[in-house]
């Protein structure tokens, strides 16, 4: 077997940097605790604002203590070790000795060889741990997804209930399918990853004015003002495609998770939230009674004329 060729390493190595550079989350390749390679917004996220940035100083160089340093160590080892990604939020410290904390997403390239090379993805999530630590947030979202609770939703849906602002309002009631599977294949750990996940791939595939929920176990829902019947349906059926399409990804495993879709848009007769969400979940299992993986939208049955 002939060795590269100087050449076609260079080539290999400036597709790397520039792959790291343009990459939208903070990204590095990390190795005997060490980084060997380490994108512009990595760089960006310590302060690193010289050439050279974090490539090739140690990994403890972002840590706050050593202590915390060779805790992170060991976890990472033992998530390896049962061919598990690591995944931890964890309080760095930036070139100038200014704290933040981080969202670690670290595996390794090759899980045959989990003491080679790994690539780290951190997202900084200050903001959101701040705002997790404030007293009410506690209690009005989950704590795996960090979306709303079925408590929270069911009271932003009531103030849509009853209301005389002559606007349409839809519900999504959404249903992964057979994710027992997912759990059994993953683990626990696996699962919850996967819930995260989903819960993200929603939240970012909906308006800003929309708000996601976990309502228990694998059922989401979504509130969606400003949206009759049929916006509420193409829109359920672009969130059944998206999760369709997506790969959850656990270590070497990988699984697609489909789902089934509720559609119901407020009606008159509709005189407390409670109704509203059995509504839409009643029109979730008819999705699944027709095979699954497709949307169906609740039809309000009209009373019978008067003799």
């Amino acid at each position: 077997m002939t060795n590269p060729h100087p050449l076609d390493q260079a080539v290999a190595a400036a597709r790397l940097h520039a792959l790291l550079d343009r990459c939208p989350v903070a990204a590095a390749y990390v190795q005997a605790q060490r980084f060997t390679a380490v994108g512009a917004q990595m760089n960006q996220l310590f302060g690193c604002a010289d050439e050279a940035g974090l490539a090739g100083e140690p990994t403890r160089a972002v840590h706050g203590s050593d202590a915390c340093h060779a805790g992170v160590q060991q976890r990472m080892a033992e998530a390896y070790a049962r061919q598990h990604p690591f995944t931890e939020e964890i309080e760095y410290a930036r070139r100038d000795g200014s704290r933040f904390w981080g969202r670690l997403r670290a595996m390794p390239l090759d899980w045959a060889d989990a003491s080679g090379e790994a690539l780290w993805l951190i997202d900084d999530v200050s903001a959101e741990r701040r705002q997790r630590e404030h007293p009410t947030w506690a209690s009005s979202h989950d704590d795996l997804t960090e979306l709303c609770n079925r408590r929270e939703f069911e009271r932003r849906l009531a103030d849509h209930v009853g209301s005389r602002r002559h606007e349409p309002v839809s519900v999504l009631h959404i249903d992964l399918d057979r994710f027992a599977l997912v759990t059994e294949q993953f683990g626990q750990a696996g699962g919850d990853h996967a819930l995260f996940e989903i819960a993200t791939l929603l939240q970012a595939k909906v308006r800003a004015s929309d708000i996601v929920a976990r309502l228990e176990a694998d059922h989401f829902a979504v509130l969606l003002p400003a949206c009759d019947e049929h916006w509420a349906q193409l829109i359920a059926d672009k969130l059944r495609l998206a999760i369709g399409q997506f790969r959850v990804r656990w270590g070497d495993k990988r699984a697609r998770v489909p789902a089934c879709v509720g559609v119901v848009q407020l009606s008159p007769a509709m005189a407390a939230a409670e109704e509203v969400l059995a509504a839409a979940a009643a029109a979730c299992r008819e999705a699944k009674e027709a095979g699954r993986n497709c949307v169906r939208v609740h039809r309000a049955t009209e009373p019978a004329p008067s003799a």
